[in-house]
Parts: C-alpha cells; structure tokens; sequence
C-alpha cells in the first residue's frame, strides 16, 4: 500500500525528484547529433566515494524517467533494492526513428541501428568513464522501446543483464528468437514481462503466448517473472509494473522476510550461518558491492537456529558476525549459546562474560550477558 502511494505521488509530482536529477546533453558520433539525458545518483553518492553503482537505463525517458528513478529511490532508502544510478533518455521527439527495424530481417536499421551503437558504445560507455559504476545493468522501455532494448539479448554478450518488458510490442520473430536465446544462455538474465487486462489486444496476444512459451523454459540461468495486470490499460500497467519488476531483480537482495524465513531459513539442507554467507556472496556478485551482512539478518539466523535446534550452526555464524561487527556481543553471544547448548557450561559462563569489555549491539547488553552467565551457573550447582 505504502510503495503504491508512493508511487502515485512520484508520477503526479515528478519534480519532487528533481532536486536529486541532473540533465545532460551528450554528443554522439553514432547518431550524428546529441541526445538530452536524465541522470539520477543516489543520495549519498558525494559521500561514498568507493562504492560502485548498480546502472538502470531508461528509454522513453522523458515520461518514464520519473517514476522509475522514484521507485529506485524509494525502494534503496528502505534496503529493498542496491541504490542505483538512474539514466534516462529522451525521445520524445525521436521513439519511432530509434526503434526502426527493416523488414527482412527484422533486426534494427538506420535510424534504429544508430541508436542501438549510440546506447552500447556511447552512452553506456559514457557512463561507466564518468561514475562509479558496478557490473550490473538494468534496461527499462515500453511499448516500441520495449521490443528494441531485447535486440541486446540477440548479442553474445549482452550488456545488460535484467530487462523490464513494459508492454512491448514485438517485432516479427522476436519472440522466436528470444525463446532460443534463452534456452541457451549460460549468462544469468533477469526477464520481466508485464501486460493489462485492458492493454492494446494485439500487443496483449504476443505478450500472453510469448509468456506460454517462457513458463516451459528450463534454464536455471533466466530469472522470469509475469504480470497480467488486472483493469490496467497500455499506460497505467507502468505504475503497476515498475515495483514489481523491482521486487522480482532484486529479491535476492532484500532483507530476509518472514516469507523467507519459512520457506527456505527452516527448510535449507545447509548449516544456516553458510545460508546466510552464500546469501551475501550472491549479493556481492551479482550487484558487484561489497554489502556489510545486515545486522536484522544475523537475527534472523538466530531465531531460525533456536527454532530448529541446530545449535552447531551458532559457530558458523559467530564466526562470521566476528567478522562484520567486530568489538561487540554479537559473535560472543553465538558461541555462547553454542557452548551452552552443546555440553559445556563452564565454557558459555566464560564466554558469556568476555562480554564485559565488549560494544552493545542490539539486545545484547553487559547485563543481560552476565545474567546469561549467572543463569547457567545457578542451573549447574
């Protein structure tokens, strides 16, 4: 409820963003002229001067741009989603030129073909020489850019690796194609493809039998995900699509939820403390950051680990909360309770008392750990 209002106010009000956008008009030798662009940082960009930023391209950029580069911006302020550099691109004036295919093969010419070399070999390129920029690359487009930004995965190696399908209206074989491209790939794509109950027939019909197509792929490298949004027409589907996409990219990375907890902390086959590491390895990979373990995460592993009975993975993760938040009770607390549930009293009292020149850290508190110690040693007289 909360990102659907924020949502509907970032699209009345896309000038609440401003503040945050810079507006440049980059030169191209590809298309023989310059195109105005929208840039987006995050809000701390300034600051963290090491960091690296995860790139969402925007076609259609002057009407998409704003409710993209909100919801980005919504969704990274509350640790949904890495925070990203937004990039849009106008073509208010140009949509058609730009997406141009031939006719025989369908694959872009002239006008389109400048537009796909100005894109890959000019702006992104751009881009990665002007900001701080991780390997990972999003591309947004609707409708006729839609169908455009999917000739990348025609590529060997394609420079995006997530594409958001806003109703697109695909070319003759593209959807052919596609399905062949992701039988075989072995990069790992994330595909989002949205359409409405009430989008235009024609661009609803592909949409529907390429997604029959795509819910019989079996390849583990393609991360797909669909929307049929119900009483949505060909425009208002975006605000629908754009948090939805989101949410399917960049699950992974959010903090673990409680549907996350049920359905894979108390059923993995791993040690807990190895899910969470592989967890963050994933998430380092992927986004190319380099995430500090959130300390809502350990929580959840202990709560998991109490829950299951499964005192040994408490070692795994002192260890690794030794490493992420050094100097405090946290990695104290694990083996703590590891020593304790697994026979060794007089080992957990001592560790539950080196707490005693340690840093806080959530409920952990030098009166609750020495009261953890006095507890046992009550138990053991």
């Amino acid at each position: 409820m909360i990102k659907n209002l924020l949502l509907a106010v970032v699209i009345i009000f896309p000038w609440m963003i401003s503040a945050q956008t810079t507006y440049e008009t980059v030169s191209s030798d590809k298309l023989g002229t310059s195109r105005e662009i929208k840039i987006q940082l995050p809000r701390n960009y300034e600051a963290n001067k090491e960091k690296l930023y995860p790139v969402m391209l925007v076609l259609d950029g002057d009407y998409l741009f704003e409710p993209v580069a909100g919801m980005i911006d919504f969704y990274s302020y509350w640790e949904d989603a890495p925070e990203m550099i937004v990039v849009g691109v106008n073509q208010n004036k140009s949509r058609e030129a730009d997406s141009y295919y031939d006719e025989e093969r369908y694959l872009p010419s002239e006008e389109g073909a400048a537009f796909f070399e100005f894109l890959g070999m000019e702006l992104m390129k751009s881009i990665a020489e002007n900001y701080r920029v991780a390997p990972f690359h999003v591309i947004v487009g609707h409708d006729l850019t839609a169908n455009f930004m999917n000739y990348y995965l025609l590529k060997d190696n394609p420079i995006f690796d997530a594409y958001i399908n806003l109703s697109p209206d695909y070319a003759p074989k593209m959807t052919v194609r596609l399905n062949e491209v992701f039988q075989k790939t072995e990069k790992r794509i994330w595909y989002y493809l949205a359409t409405g109950s009430d989008d235009i027939p024609q661009l609803q019909e592909s949409i529907i039998t390429f997604d029959g197509l795509l819910k019989d792929l079996n390849n583990t490298q393609i991360e797909y995900d669909f929307d049929n949004f119900e009483n949505s027409t060909h425009y208002s589907l975006v605000g629908k699509a754009i948090p939805a996409a989101i949410d399917n990219i960049f699950e992974i990375y959010r903090p673990i939820s409680q549907k996350e907890y049920q359905t894979k902390l108390l059923q993995t086959s791993i040690s807990l403390s190895e899910y969470l590491e592989d967890k963050y390895s994933t998430i380092n990979e992927l986004f190319g950051l380099e995430k500090q373990i959130r300390l809502n995460d350990f929580l959840a592993i202990n709560q998991a680990i109490e829950k299951t009975r499964r005192w040994d993975d408490f070692k795994g993760l002192s260890k690794l909360a030794a490493d992420h938040y050094p100097n405090t009770m946290l990695a104290t607390y694990f083996e703590a309770r590891w020593e304790e549930e697994t026979g060794n009293p007089q080992r957990a009292i001592k560790t539950y008392q080196k707490a005693y020149s340690q840093k806080p850290i959530s409920f952990l508190t030098t009166d609750f750990m020495l009261e953890r110690a006095n507890e046992i040693k009550k138990a053991n007289r």
